[in-house]
């Protein structure tokens, strides 16, 4: 198969010099992010099966934003979405007493939701929150077609919300008023953006690191990061060549639709989304006259993934998340529910 792939590579060499994205996105292993996810599939019930209710559920969100032939068989249909859920064992289901749901988004520009973040789910499940995980449009492990229907800042975030709206009306014990959402990085923008686009669906929310503008982001990265926005499959210009759009895309340009209480995580010395991205998303949430918590850490060991990891520093953070989320979601752990052995218990 590389074989091939490098033979047209030459072949079509001078159409892939103008179009490195989309070379790219052909070249890439779709094949093998389809076996990762599906062994990831099955490790999430090894790993967190004692302690919750594990499902792979699929559902429709918002027809892609490009048809490259709107009048073909199947043009216009609604994107189908899988998602990852996890509902603690023992939880009363009966609907006598309703429970919060958490929307926990997954990041990367081409990502899934995988087992790296088992411990931080498990950490909630064992709290009595109910979790949903959408691999919205651009997600690894669908194939390439679903990759190439990325679309950053864009209907990914519909995709959040229509998992969200599913959730609730799959599952008559979950309680509208006690949704949260949250998420790390390109998940922490699509949190963001989310809240701002619907401050009335979410009781609280928290983003960590977040992706916050994506001009000044453009002007750091790489070229070969760039290319993956600029591609013909997605926003098919650069920042430089539509810089509107990518303002659009942004939460810093939304921040006075904020009403949803809001803690934000950014760390100093963060190797992936600079600091003065979420800087500048502080600033102007601050200018509208925006109640919310921040917290910026100072060059706090790990990076982009100081709190996500197995430290002393990054319990610390996380009890303080969680500690955040509780106090307007108050969930309640399950009678007999075996805790999974945590380093952060």
């Amino acid at each position: 198969m590389r074989v091939i792939a490098v033979f047209l590579l030459l072949a079509v060499g001078a159409a892939h010099a103008q179009q490195p994205a989309a070379a790219a996105a052909r070249e890439h292993d779709h094949g093998q992010d389809e076996v990762l996810r599906e062994n990831d599939t099955i490790k999430w019930r090894h790993v967190l099966g004692g302690v919750a209710d594990i499902d792979e559920v699929a559902y429709t969100s918002l027809p892609p934003t490009r048809q490259p032939n709107p009048t073909a068989q199947g043009a216009g249909n609604p994107v189908i979405v899988h998602a990852m859920t996890f509902v603690p064992k023992r939880l009363d289901r009966t609907g006598a007493r309703r429970h919060p749901l958490l929307v926990f988004v997954h990041g990367g520009v081409h990502a899934n939701f995988n087992t790296s973040s088992a411990h931080m789910v498990a950490e909630l499940v064992e709290q009595g929150y109910t979790v949903i995980a959408p691999d919205y449009r651009g997600s690894t492990g669908y194939g390439r077609r679903f990759y190439e229907l990325i679309d950053y800042g864009g209907r990914e975030n519909d995709d959040v919300w229509a998992a969200r709206n599913w959730m609730l009306e799959n599952y008559a014990f979950l309680d509208p008023a006690r949704v949260g959402i949250l998420g790390w990085s390109h998940g922490g923008m699509i949190t963001l953006m989310n809240i701002f686009e619907h401050p009335e669906a979410y009781a609280v929310a928290y983003a960590g690191v977040p992706v916050s503008d994506l001009v000044a982001r453009m002007g750091y990265k790489t070229e070969s990061y760039r290319r993956l926005f600029s591609a013909p499959y997605h926003i098919g210009k650069t920042a430089e060549e539509n810089a509107n759009e990518y303002l659009r895309r942004s939460p810093v340009t939304h921040v006075q639709k904020l009403a949803t209480p809001l803690l934000i995580h950014t760390n100093t010395n963060d190797e992936d989304v600079n600091v003065l991205e979420v800087r500048r998303l502080i600033a102007a949430l601050q200018a509208a006259g925006k109640k919310f918590d921040f917290k910026i850490y100072e060059n706090a060991p790990g990076g982009h993934t100081f709190n996500r990891i197995d430290t002393k520093l990054a319990c610390e953070s996380r009890k303080e998340i969680w500690s955040f989320l509780g106090a307007l979601l108050k969930p309640a752990a399950p009678a007999g529910l075996a805790a999974r052995a945590s380093i952060c218990p």
